[in-house]
C-alpha cells in the first residue's frame, strides 16, 4: 500500500472535522505541559470546539480549494488546528484566555467566517462576547425603555391620586 493511501484517510477526517467551519484556528503549543494541554483541551471541548493535532502536510492537503486556505503559509513547525461549528469566536475566546495562562501558548491566525485574520485580529474576535451574551444585551437594552416608561407612568398616575393599574 502506497504512503499516500495510508494518508488519504486522515486528510478526509480533517475535511470532514473543517466542512461547515465558522471558525479555524492555528495554534502553537510548543513548551505547553501536559496539564496545560489537558486543561485546554477541556476547555476547548466545553466551547464545542475540536482542537487536533496533525501533520502540517496533511492539513495543507485539506484546506487547499478551501476558504481556509490562507492560513497554509502558517503550517510549519508544531501546529494544532482549533475547529467550531457553532460559535465563530469560542475558539479564539478560549485560546487567548488560556495563553493568558500558558505562556508557551501562540495562536498563530485564523479564519472566522471566511475572513482570514493575523494573530492580533484573533485576539480581537477573542474580545467579542458570544451570540448569547450579545443576545442577551440586545434584548435587555430593548426592554429597558419600556420598563422605565412603565415606571414613569405609573409615578404620574399615583401623583395625580389615581391608582395605576
Amino acid at each position: 500500500m502506497a504512503k499516500v493511501e495510508l494518508k488519504q484517510p486522515i486528510v478526509d477526517e480533517i475535511s470532514a472535522m473543517i466542512e461547515d467551519a465558522k471558525t479555524l484556528v492555528l495554534v502553537d503549543y510548543r513548551g505547553i505541559t501536559v496539564d496545560q494541554d489537558t486543561k485546554l483541551r477541556r476547555d476547548l471541548r466545553e466551547a464545542d470546539v475540536q482542537y487536533k493535532v496533525y501533520k502540517n502536510t496533511l492539513i495543507k492537503r485539506a484546506i487547499k480549494g478551501t476558504e481556509f486556505e490562507p492560513v497554509s503559509d502558517f503550517l510549519n513547525g508544531p501546529t494544532a488546528i482549533a475547529v467550531c461549528k457553532t460559535d465563530a469566536t469560542a475558539a479564539a475566546r478560549v485560546l487567548f484566555k488560556d495563553a493568558k495562562d500558558f505562556q508557551d501558548l501562540e495562536v498563530k491566525c485564523g479564519i472566522v467566517e471566511g475572513t482570514y485574520y493575523d494573530a492580533a485580529g484573533m485576539e480581537q474576535i477573542a474580545s467579542i462576547p458570544s451570540r448569547e451574551v450579545l443576545l442577551s444585551r440586545l434584548l435587555g437594552s430593548m426592554q429597558s425603555p419600556i420598563a422605565n416608561f412603565a415606571r414613569v407612568i405609573k409615578q404620574i398616575a399615583e401623583k395625580d391620586g389615581g391608582e395605576a393599574a
